[in-house]
């Protein structure tokens, strides 16, 4: 696994993972960075994709202006997961509770840690005690600010607390006033049930309706998630226009990306792998979109949530170590490996492991041994030549050395004491 990775130091008694991350381009002044989390932002449910109901015709501008990663998946499915894999960059493959909630697990390295000089903030719209994350998050972020239930002047719309609109308006009240560089996470959660669109924005967001025929065949059971999709469109626009008449808006990269997906039907939009296996529980958009600092770019290689804090630190501008599965997505300097581009799995609840890579979906249920290998790219049969049963051989080899690695990193990536390149 380190091989893979990349390590520079290889040590196999001490499980050594560093691996320095020097930056991607040379600037002058550091930029701030802004990353969304956005609650069930489920691939085939939004428009990059071609959905016919054109969810999020905003955020599609935005990809389409910024550096989109259209084949991004999380490690897992659930939003607790899913935080805990952006911020530490190591798969929870924690069963049958989340990693969060294992109190050995907690003390964790975050990149986010490694940002010299950055003030460093988080903002959710409810408060952060579900999962224990309030502790992934204040006792390894230092000097964190956590904005949460209390924090805010608006009133909560319902048990997820304010309004993602107001999230994000009183988040850009905060970083307009600050001085230096900033890393804030937003994590959103009205795209999540009840489905609350507050009253106050309905006579500006008008609502969506739609045949229940119309709704299942492009991925949604009732008008009410539907609604709840567009509103997340809603609120990001009213985000970046307000970003927009501030001086740090032109210094900031903002990142995008889904907790995670939603499992459904994506009809033909993907192979239909992806609706047998489950992919679309794992498929997010993910975007870096800064339109002063960033050319625009889609790019189709297979990617990980886990691989987000490794990439931001290669625009920052900072030397970070690395100690966890990520990668730098916009390293072109790393040695190339076979599968390169790839993304583990992990299904807790049907206890199954797999990989998706830009040639192969591979899925195994660790009870059984039953393994699925098929196409990632169409419906067609794989042929049982010698290239694809050596391809199929490096993948299961390396979907157990993900999961097994996973595992031990849970309770080995501990936030280290000296500071980075030292």
């Amino acid at each position: 696994m380190a091989a893979y990775l990349g390590v520079q130091q290889q040590d196999s008694s001490r499980l050594n993972y560093n691996r320095t991350i020097n930056p991607s381009r040379k600037i002058e002044v550091k930029p701030n960075i802004v990353l969304v989390i956005c609650e069930s932002f489920s691939g085939y449910k939004s428009s990059m994709w071609g959905n016919p109901l054109n969810t999020t015709p905003f955020f599609k501008s935005l990809c389409d202006s910024g550096i989109f990663f259209d084949h991004c998946f999380t490690p897992a499915y659930g939003t607790a997961r899913g935080v805990w894999a952006v911020i530490t960059g190591v798969p929870d493959v924690e069963s049958p509770r989340t990693a969060s909630r294992n109190p050995a697990a907690v003390d964790q390295h975050t990149l986010i840690d490694d940002f010299k000089d950055y003030q460093k903030y988080y903002f959710l719209g409810g408060s952060t005690s579900w999962a224990n994350i309030r502790a992934l998050l204040t006792f390894n972020i230092r000097n964190l600010h956590l904005f949460e239930d209390g924090s805010y002047k608006a009133k909560s719309v319902d048990v997820w607390g304010i309004s993602d609109k107001h999230l994000f308006l009183e988040a850009n009240e905060t970083l307009k006033k600050q001085k230096g560089p900033f890393f804030a996470v937003i994590q959103t959660a009205d795209n999540h049930r009840p489905y609350t669109i507050p009253k106050e924005d309905l006579t500006e967001f008008s609502l969506s309706h739609y045949s229940k025929d119309s709704l299942n065949s492009f991925g949604f059971d009732n008008n009410d998630e539907l609604n709840a999709f567009r509103y997340t469109d809603f609120c990001f626009q009213k985000f970046i226009q307000a970003a927009k008449k501030e001086s740090y808006f032109n210094n900031t990269i903002f990142v995008f990306v889904g907790d995670h997906g939603i499992p459904g039907n994506a009809g033909n939009m993907f192979p239909g792998c992806w609706t047998k296996e489950g992919i679309t529980s794992y498929h997010v958009p993910l975007l870096f979109y800064g339109p002063a600092l960033l050319q625009p770019n889609r790019i189709t290689a297979t990617c990980s949530q886990i691989d987000i804090l490794p990439t931001v630190a290669s625009l920052v501008n900072e030397t970070s170590i690395n100690t966890a599965l990520g990668r730098n997505l916009l390293d072109t300097s790393a040695q190339p490996v076979k599968f390169n581009n790839r993304a583990f799995l992990f299904h807790p609840d049907g206890n199954k492991i797999g990989m998706m890579t830009d040639e192969y979906c591979y899925m195994k249920e660790l009870l059984t041994g039953k393994e699925d290998f098929v196409s990632a790219k169409n419906d067609k049969k794989l042929s049982a030549d010698s290239q694809t049963v050596s391809d199929k051989k490096l993948i299961q080899d390396l979907t157990e050395a993900y999961y097994q690695t996973g595992k031990y990193l849970l309770l080995n990536n501990k936030k280290r004491q000296s500071t980075p390149g030292k």
